[in-house]
């Protein structure tokens, strides 16, 4: 392996430098876009006892929301159940943008990497192209400085691709997650609300 990156010559060090901060974003969204992070199967469940049995307080109510981002936005729904139901619809709304911001954090910077990666590689392509041309001389040329030149270009086109593909791969993968939980959210934002108007109705 530090053959190649030697024979990758210094501009594959920026690719390295990329490819780190890609593996490291991949892995820090994996962890925090978990379902039971997001979206734990009991607070739903959570929320509604709370409902019914009338455990409303402030510190019951921010408990809930420090448990998942889920809990945040139901917590705002409980928080403003005195309100009316199109004032409980937009506080939910604002508490969605809220939660929508904090699972999309880092994902720019995966798909920011799935385009200047391919530029970073063709940088390399460039410098090991000059380096060719400089391996010619009117005496003729020099066979190792051409074959480092070739070395450079050839090796740092790939490793742009390779960081590029895996980064575009795993921005759309996390992108549509999110998507996915910001809907399961609304829907039970949504059915406690509708469970609110029934209690606010009877």
């Amino acid at each position: 392996m530090l053959e190649i990156i030697h024979a990758a010559g210094w501009p594959v060090w920026l690719l390295i430098t990329t490819s780190v901060l890609c593996l490291a974003v991949i892995i820090e969204r994996f962890l925090s876009l978990r379902a039971s992070v997001v979206f734990p199967a009991r607070l739903p469940a959570q929320a509604l006892d709370m409902l019914r049995q009338g455990k409303l307080g402030a510190e019951g109510l921010v408990r809930l929301s420090d448990q998942a981002p889920l809990g945040h936005v139901l917590a705002e729904v409980l928080m403003n159940r005195d309100e009316s139901n199109d004032y409980r619809v937009a506080a939910a709304e604002d508490a969605g943008k809220d939660v929508a911001y904090r699972l999309n954090r880092y994902l720019p910077a995966l798909s920011t990497i799935a385009v200047v990666a391919p530029l970073l590689g063709l940088f390399g392509t460039v410098i090991g192209m000059i380096e060719i041309f400089g391996a010619y001389t009117p005496a003729g040329g020099d066979p190792s400085q051409l074959a480092s030149g070739i070395s450079i270009a050839l090796y740092n086109t790939a490793f742009g691709i390779i960081i590029a593909i895996p980064a575009l791969v795993f921005h759309r993968y996390f992108r549509s997650r999110v998507e996915q939980y910001l809907h399961r959210m609304e829907r039970e934002a949504s059915a406690l609300n509708r469970i609110i108007n029934r209690g606010a109705r009877a």
